[in-house]
């Protein structure tokens, strides 16, 4: 599994933990399960906990496009694995700095829920995250 894939595995797996409980984790907990996850892979520790961080920052703002792109179904409808996949997804496509290509955020975000999710997830999480990323285009040309 390439580095960022299996980065953004751990991200998912902390997305899911935070969406679940509502008790909030001490960083240090979070800081020391990454990296036992990422085998000390400093590059990818920060990579992870930039991706979780910034979803965790810009969760209203997530969710507001997840809303609007996830037509007849509501958040709290989905299953918690795909509500994080489409977070993480729709946090790369829409705020991350690196720009990372559409159709790499759409595959990884795929990838995740394939192997995580259920057996309608990946097909989902993919018309979604489309979805989000057609309307980020509609909004740069206007």
């Amino acid at each position: 599994m390439a580095r960022r894939s299996r980065a953004r595995e751990v991200a998912l797996q902390l997305l899911f933990q935070w969406d679940q409980n509502p008790t909030p984790v001490p960083r240090k907990a979070i800081k020391t399960f990454v990296r036992d996850r990422l085998l000390a892979d400093a590059e990818m520790e920060a990579y992870t906990l930039k991706l979780v961080d910034g979803v965790v920052a810009r969760k209203e703002e997530i969710d507001e496009n997840l809303k609007a792109a996830a037509t007849n179904w509501r958040l709290s409808r989905m299953t918690p694995v795909d509500r994080n996949v489409l977070r993480l997804g729709t946090y790369e496509l829409l705020f991350d700095a690196t720009q990372p290509p559409l159709e790499v955020v759409i595959n990884e975000a795929i990838e995740l829920a394939r192997r995580f999710g259920s057996e309608d997830s990946p097909a989902f999480v993919n018309g979604v995250l489309d979805r989000v990323g057609a309307m980020k285009k509609e909004k740069g040309k206007a």
